[in-house]
């Protein structure tokens, strides 16, 4: 359970869950929508909830090839994988196919 006292979606611990894989990453949207499936109208929402609830940072980053806008990147924090610890812990484990259902 998160600090507000509700259960993660499957939807937003499957992002947390990308996002654990590799902490000191950071990862663009697009990156995050290709490791977990989600379309943008459900990820971004999902992103700006968890970065206001302090379970991601955010950042805008510098592209590495001139003339191209910045890019909003996410990396997970303390809060995010405790808040995924403790979901993983009060469901039981997903098929793959169900876990983004």
């Amino acid at each position: 359970m998160t600090a507000s006292g509700r259960r993660l979606s499957v939807q937003t611990a499957t992002v947390l869950a990308a996002l654990a894989l590799n902490p000191q990453s950071w990862l663009y949207g697009l990156e995050i929508a290709a490791a977990t499936g989600l379309k943008s109208g459900s990820l971004y929402p999902i992103l700006i909830r968890l970065a206001e609830r302090g379970m991601l940072e955010s950042q805008w980053l510098e592209p590495g090839i001139p003339g191209r806008p910045p890019r909003h990147a996410y990396r997970i924090t303390a809060a995010g994988k405790a808040a995924l610890r403790a979901a993983a812990a009060a469901r039981p484990a997903l098929s793959p196919k169900e876990s983004l259902a």
